[in-house]
C-alpha cells in the first residue's frame, strides 16, 4: 500500500502528475478541492455549509477541512493506497494529518513563480462540460473551442489574471511552506523539478519513490 501527499504551488502540475500515478498504482485521488466541488454541485447538505463559509471571503476553517478529509479516508476504497492533493495548506492541519495518519511520503513539485504565472494566466475553462486547457502547452484543436463539447464558452477564470495569481502565490508562501517544511523535517519529503516535460517529472517521482519494482498499469 502506498500513501501520499502531493504539494505544490497552484499550476505546478500536481493534477496531472496524481492523475499518471493513480493510474498506473491504482491510487485513489483525494482532492479537497474536488469534494468540495462535488459537493457544491449535487447540492448536498454540507454544500449549504460550504457555500457559507466560501461567501465570507475567508479561507474555510481548519477543523472544517479536516473533518471531510477522515471522512474521505474512513470510506477505506483505497485497497492499494492514496494520494492526497489539496491538504494539508498550513502547519496545522500538517501537525493533525501527522498525529493521524501514517504516510509514506510527501512529493513536492518544485516549480519557478514565473513560469506558475504564464501557466496559470493561460489557462482556460470551458463553462459548459469543465474541461480544462492551456494556450500555451495544451491549446483546443480549434481555437476558441472545446474539444470535449464543441461549445465556445473557453473562459479565464477570475482567479487566473496575474495579480491574482500573485497573491496566491504569496498565500502559498506564507501558509503551505511551512507545512511543507514539517514534512521535511520529518524526512517523507521528495523534490522534483516540474518545469520539465510531465513524462520527465513523473519518471523522477517514481526513481526517488522507489516504485521501479512495482507493476505499472498500461
Amino acid at each position: 500500500m502506498h500513501k501520499y501527499v502531493i504539494m505544490g504551488m497552484p499550476g505546478c502540475g500536481k493534477g496531472t502528475q496524481s492523475e499518471i500515478m493513480c493510474k498506473r498504482f491504482s491510487l485513489v485521488h483525494i482532492s479537497v478541492g474536488d469534494i468540495l466541488r462535488w459537493n457544491i454541485k449535487n447540492h448536498t447538505k454540507l454544500a449549504a455549509r460550504i457555500k457559507r463559509l466560501m461567501s465570507t471571503g475567508r479561507l474555510i476553517p481548519d477543523e472544517f477541512v479536516e473533518n471531510i478529509i477522515q471522512q474521505r479516508l474512513q470510506e477505506h476504497d483505497w485497497n492499494y493506497g492514496f494520494m492526497l492533493d489539496g491538504f494539508p495548506r498550513n502547519e496545522a492541519q500538517a501537525e493533525f494529518f501527522l498525529e493521524s495518519y501514517d504516510i509514506d511520503a510527501v512529493i513536492y513539485i518544485d516549480v519557478p513563480a514565473p513560469l506558475i504565472i504564464e501557466r496559470l494566466s493561460s489557462r482556460r475553462v470551458c463553462g459548459n462540460c469543465g474541461a480544462t486547457y492551456n494556450l500555451v502547452s495544451a491549446a483546443p484543436k480549434v481555437s476558441g473551442v472545446c474539444d470535449a463539447c464543441g461549445s465556445k464558452d473557453l473562459i479565464r477564470r477570475p482567479d487566473d489574471n496575474p495579480d491574482a495569481i500573485r497573491e496566491r502565490l504569496l498565500d502559498y508562501e506564507e501558509k503551505t511552506l511551512p507545512a511543507l517544511n514539517l514534512f521535511r523535517r520529518k524526512e517523507l519529503v521528495i523534490t522534483v523539478r516540474g518545469d520539465r516535460p510531465i513524462n520527465d517529472v513523473q519518471a523522477d517521482i517514481q526513481r526517488d519513490l522507489n516504485l521501479a519494482k512495482y507493476r505499472i498499469k498500461s
